[in-house]
């Protein structure tokens, strides 16, 4: 299989079918696309010409295309259920659905305001009232999913639910608002996690750069 994303710094959609794969170790060749340039859709269009020219999107060994976040992560389940990638009991799987697509539909004002920059520093900024009411409702969000199944990931143990909240974090450990005991420690314990090192490492030594990206006004 390949999975094709872009840039790790600033990538927050592709950063989640990459977490699943490499947390439950399901072996599979990255090809890394640089975001906003000239030649970017044709790049991705290259390998998936039925797609919409948009990362992350995952080719499997028929050469077959599935791309959006949420949609790989599903496929990833189904192919490999050898693995708990959603929690096994039917009621916290449907709850883990629920917050995961929640995730995938909202949260508009923060992703318009507190993007996702793994090697900025923009704390206490852009702290807008929308922004902020998106972080309270992630926030309650966080806080009965660890409550109800007793921690240290959303559902127990990590799961696609945590891999869709992941570039939140990495927002957080950016832009810095105030947050919750209970939301800081679980931001820190999935930057703390393997995988989410890993890419955040890679993030850092990347020099390809989006220049709007990299100031807040």
């Amino acid at each position: 299989m390949k999975l094709l994303i872009g840039d790790k710094n600033y990538s927050s959609w592709s950063m989640r079918p990459w977490l699943l794969l490499k947390h439950f170790g399901i072996p599979f060749e990255e090809v890394l696309i640089h975001l906003y340039e000239p030649g970017t859709t044709a790049a991705i269009l290259a390998h998936a010409p039925r797609g919409p020219g948009k990362v992350p999107c995952l080719i499997d060994d028929a050469g077959r295309a599935t791309w959006d976040s949420l949609a790989i992560a599903e496929t990833l389940a189904e192919r490999f259920a050898q693995h708990a990638l959603w929690p096994r009991d039917a009621v916290a799987r449907a709850h883990a659905r629920s917050v995961s697509a929640e995730m995938h539909s909202g949260f508009g004002e923060l992703r318009s305001n507190m993007w996702m920059n793994i090697r900025a520093s923009f704390p206490g900024k852009n702290a807008t009232p929308g922004a902020l009411a998106d972080i309270a409702r992630i926030e309650a969000i966080w806080r009965d999913c660890l409550d109800t199944y007793g921690g240290p990931f959303l559902f127990g143990e990590f799961c696609i639910a945590d891999a869709m909240y992941a570039p939140v974090a990495m927002r957080f450990n950016t832009w810095r608002p105030a947050l919750s005991a209970t939301a800081s420690g679980y931001v820190e314990r999935l930057t703390a996690l393997p995988a989410v090192t890993a890419w955040i490492d890679a993030a850092q030594q990347e020099t390809h750069a989006i220049a709007y990206q990299d100031v807040c006004p």
